[in-house]
């Protein structure tokens, strides 16, 4: 696999990232566990996701995945959307 640096991080991530968008809803925890297992032995080490995937099943998902692991992967997430009825659950904003 090849790696790029992040900016002036200097965190190396692959140049293959990994989405999560289904996970937990047509991919299930069996086919997540899976599918990072691929990612690990494949090289990829760049994994997106967001708080709005899936109801948030997306990342409850991937955190039991990487489980253990979490040392050997890099995540993106991003926030933006209400996820729930409370006064701070409306991304980085506060309405």
């Amino acid at each position: 696999m090849e790696y790029r640096q992040l900016g002036n991080s200097g965190v190396r991530v692959s140049v293959i990232g990994m989405g999560t968008n289904q996970f937990g809803r047509k991919v299930d925890q069996a086919g997540v566990n899976d599918v990072i297992d691929a990612a690990l032995d494949l090289g990829i080490n760049f994994i997106d996701t967001a708080d709005v995937y899936t109801g948030s099943d997306s990342e409850t998902t991937l955190g039991h995945a990487l489980k253990g692991r979490w040392d050997k992967f890099v995540l993106a997430t991003k926030v933006y959307f209400k996820v729930g009825d409370g006064p701070n659950d409306y991304g980085a904003s506060r309405y």
